[in-house]
């Protein structure tokens, strides 16, 4: 979702939110040991690759 230009509208903790994650900061350390990135780290990449 976070690669996703259909989603690019929707904020981070919206699609977390979406994913099933209540809390944002859990999310985001989750994201992070899983991906060795933060969810903005890989948006923004996506991003610019377009």
């Amino acid at each position: 979702m976070l690669k996703d230009p259909s989603f690019a509208t929707r904020t981070i903790s919206a699609i977390a939110f979406e994913c099933g994650f209540g809390d944002i900061s859990y999310f985001n350390r989750t994201f992070r040991r899983a991906y060795n990135a933060t969810p903005s780290d890989i948006r923004s990449a996506a991003l610019r690759l377009r």
